[in-house]
This record gives C-alpha cells, structure tokens and sequence, in this order.
C-alpha cells in the first residue's frame, strides 16, 4: 500500500504544483491570522486585558502545529525538478562539462 508522498512523488507536475499552491494558500492565511491575533493580544495586553491575550496565544500555538503539519505534505523540491523535460533543443546544451 502506498502513502501520501509515493502517491505525490508519481502524480503529474500540474497536479503537484496546484497541490503546492493550495497548501501555500492556507499556509499565508493562516500566518495572516497569527499577525491579527499577536496584533490584537499586544493591544489587550497593553489595555492590562491579559485574558484575550492568552487566548490569543493558545489559538496561535495551535495554528503554528497546524502550519507545522501542513509543511509535510509541500513535494519534495527534486521530484518537481525531475519531472520537468527539457526542449529538445537545449538538451545538448547542459550534457557534458562546460568549464573543461
């Protein structure tokens, strides 16, 4: 039985990049809501409200292991690489040493 990254590791290039993008999507969106939280928890702090601002730090410490976990399932940065072809036409460009 295979598992999320072998299956991800022979999916085609398209259908890993709009993988990629959509977990990079949620990644910035929830850093966006980190900000709005540390935002709002420094201005209750300031206002002596400490009750928001641990709530605030409890709910950014359980985004933070939900972006955490999110990170496993980014693809690996060769498979993506690999599986790009090269055009005919410089494929004898980059065979052999150049520097010789």
């Amino acid at each position: 039985m295979s598992d999320f990254r072998e299956a991800q590791n022979q999916a085609h290039p398209n259908k890993t990049s709009t993988l990629m993008l959509g977990i990079i999507m949620l990644l910035i969106g929830n850093m966006s809501i980190q900000i709005w939280l540390l935002y709002s928890a420094l201005n209750n702090a300031l206002d002596e409200n400490s009750g928001l601002a641990v709530a605030a730090f409890i709910f950014s410490l359980i985004l933070f292991l939900v972006n955490v976990w999110l990170l496993k399932f980014l693809p690996n940065a060769a498979v993506l690489h690999n599986k790009l072809p090269l055009p005919e036409k410089d494929v004898n460009k980059y065979k052999g040493d150049r520097y010789k």
